[in-house]
């Protein structure tokens, strides 16, 4: 079943590659969506998929990329909007 996760990451998590390895997982999982940094310094995904490789990618970004540091993830379902392809938006 298709779900819609937006999920928030915060900590060190820009200048450390995140975003850029969000787009391999996220695209190995075979999900669609974006990621994108926001002005706090922090990390805002949203991602539609099998719900399965969903929670998969909230457990990878507790981790992150090895030059992360994570503090916390939040996310929460949302609503289907037939995103195509994942990408970083600015």
């Amino acid at each position: 079943m298709k779900k819609h996760f937006n999920i928030h990451v915060s900590g060190l998590v820009q200048g450390v590659f995140f975003r850029k390895n969000t787009v391999s997982r996220a695209t190995s999982l075979g999900l669609h969506g974006f990621v994108m940094n926001l002005n706090d310094g922090s990390v805002y995904i949203e991602a539609e998929g099998n719900a399965n490789a969903l929670e998969d990618l909230v457990n990878w970004c507790q981790e992150g990329p090895s030059q992360s540091k994570v503090e916390n993830v939040t996310f929460e379902e949302g609503t289907l909007v037939g995103m195509n392809g994942f990408i970083v938006k600015s």
